[in-house]
């Protein structure tokens, strides 16, 4: 199942041209990655840590006021202490940003298996790679 997280443009992430920065487009991107690792009951993400990030930009991201774009997120791969998650960032029903993330839990600076739980939340998001 994809997590659909739908995040409004802010003032601030424009440059003069009216295109969102591509640093400020990965922070949205990150915002719904950690709504996503979220438990539901309590709202606390895991302490994981950004192992890869591949990115590519497949169009123009455009800064329009009060308009929101949707974040779809899903995971590709559950490993023993990492989790693969691939976005995509949506504007016009167009893939303005395909992503690819590897999230490693940590604990004590070094990473650590996934707990039952956590495997079980993130498997709620599990989809097959695609081609």
């Amino acid at each position: 199942m994809r997590h659909r997280h739908a995040v409004q443009l802010r003032w601030s992430d424009p440059d003069l041209y009216g295109h969102v920065n591509h640093a400020r487009a990965l922070s949205l991107l990150e915002d719904a990655r950690l709504v996503m690792a979220a438990d539901g009951s309590t709202g606390n993400a895991p302490p994981v840590i950004l192992a890869r990030l591949e990115v590519d930009y497949r169009r123009q991201l455009l800064y329009r006021p009060g308009e929101h774009v949707d974040v779809q997120s899903w995971v590709t791969r559950l490993g023993t202490s990492s989790v693969t998650v691939r976005q995509q960032l949506r504007q016009d029903d167009e893939v303005a940003i395909d992503l690819l993330a590897v999230l490693v839990h940590v604990a004590d600076d070094a990473s650590r298996p996934l707990t039952d739980a956590e495997r079980a939340r993130w498997t709620t998001f599990c989809e097959p790679v695609d081609g």
